[in-house]
């Protein structure tokens, strides 16, 4: 399989030594994603349109916040939160429509009548939901998160040098492990399904063991009959065990034994 623009991240990934090589591509993708979106992005009338209507959820703000570029972020949040009042202002009038046509109705909790006006309410509220619910980066993330899969399972399909890399990595997170057991049916041939799901087990649970025992050396490393005993692989073994079963979420360099 050649080289092109989706695949050579995804080389890049695989060769990285950590708990899941998709997890470092999308953490890089998050950065990168967040840059752009408080670079040129701002000024971009489409760009600006999609951030009106999605915005963005609290870890992605306080990830833009973190990155110190406040003129950037307070232009997203101005014509956003303009967007916001006119979506609330409408689901709050509907709301109380719905509200009041409910308490005014002997029918409110029994019949057709009073079904209907709980069903506006419960649109209105569901609107007014999807509108603090939004967020653009996570769903740029996502969508290219999904190409990446697709391509590392056309790689292994493909590629027999990237299956000596990937069978060489530390496995994956357990998120993306199902996603990329989930999408396998449909980018593999029938016949390489079944193959892959055996090559992702024999890499997949050495590596959960080898976390098991680094986690419980670490809880070893507290009792003072083990006070003299090496650290061995396990100072960082809370990250890695993190990382491994829910994604990346910890900086696994920072070694830390606790104490």
């Amino acid at each position: 399989m050649k080289y092109h623009i989706d695949t050579i991240p995804v080389w890049d990934a695989v060769k990285q030594d950590c708990e899941c090589f998709l997890c470092a591509l999308e953490t890089r993708t998050e950065q990168q994603e967040a840059e752009r979106f408080l670079g040129a992005s701002v000024m971009e009338p489409d760009i600006r349109i999609q951030v009106n209507r999605q915005g963005f959820c609290r870890n992605h703000h306080r990830m833009l916040f973190g990155m110190g570029n406040r003129l950037g972020h307070a232009l997203m949040l101005e014509s956003h939160t303009a967007e916001s009042i006119r979506t609330v202002s409408a689901c709050l009038n509907d709301i109380k429509k719905a509200a009041g046509a409910a308490s005014g109705s002997i029918l409110s909790k029994y019949g057709r009548s009073g079904q209907a006006v709980k069903k506006s309410y419960e649109e209105a509220v569901g609107r007014l939901a999807d509108a603090a619910g939004g967020c653009i980066l996570c769903e740029a993330v996502h969508t290219y998160m999904q190409r990446c899969c697709e391509t590392v399972l056309l790689l292994w399909e493909n590629d027999s040098e990237f299956r000596r890399q990937f069978s060489g990595t530390k496995g994956l997170c357990l998120c993306h492990l199902a996603d990329l057991l989930r999408l396998a049916p449909q980018v593999l041939s029938s016949r390489l399904v079944p193959e892959f799901a055996d090559a992702v087990e024999k890499l997949e649970k050495p590596n959960l063991d080898r976390i098991q025992e680094d986690i419980s050396w670490f809880i070893k490393k507290f009792d003072y009959r083990y006070e003299a005993e090496p650290w061995k692989n396990s100072q960082n073994a809370v990250q890695r065990t993190c990382n491994k079963l829910r994604g990346a979420c910890l900086p696994e360099d920072q070694a830390s034994s606790g104490r």
